[in-house]
């Protein structure tokens, strides 16, 4: 993991991950350990707080996650500056910046799962 970033208050969003340097475009900045779950789980975590931090899992989502480490905490963006790569072999998230970071700047994941998509995510959906 970079050892630049950290957690911070984000504006308007809670918490949110941050980086202190400059980190360049195809960086991994994190690779975290997930606890996978069954279908069984994700419909009792999707009746607690914990639906908005859970991953969909596995080559055809048919089981979810909960990422260890600082991903539970990035926030979303449509036009996000990392993205996020999942490793269902070695049951791992990774993160990678997907153009040059500045300084003081924070760290978001598009939701969708790739990092330009644009399709409304559920909290967005009216």
């Amino acid at each position: 993991m970079i050892q630049s970033i950290f957690i911070a208050t984000s504006d308007n969003r809670g918490r949110g991950v941050f980086t202190n340097q400059s980190i360049d475009e195809g960086v991994i900045i994190e690779t975290a350990p997930v606890i996978v779950m069954s279908r069984d789980d994700r419909r009792l975590l999707d009746q607690t707080l914990l639906h908005d931090y859970i991953f969909e899992w596995g080559p055809k989502n048919e089981k979810c996650c909960m990422a260890l480490g600082y991903v539970p905490v990035y926030n979303h963006s449509y036009q996000s500056n990392c993205e996020y790569e999942m490793d269902f072999d070695n049951e791992t998230i990774r993160v990678k910046t997907v153009r040059f970071i500045t300084p003081g700047e924070e760290l978001f994941i598009n939701y969708n799962g790739d990092w330009n998509d644009r399709k409304k995510v559920w909290f967005d959906v009216k």
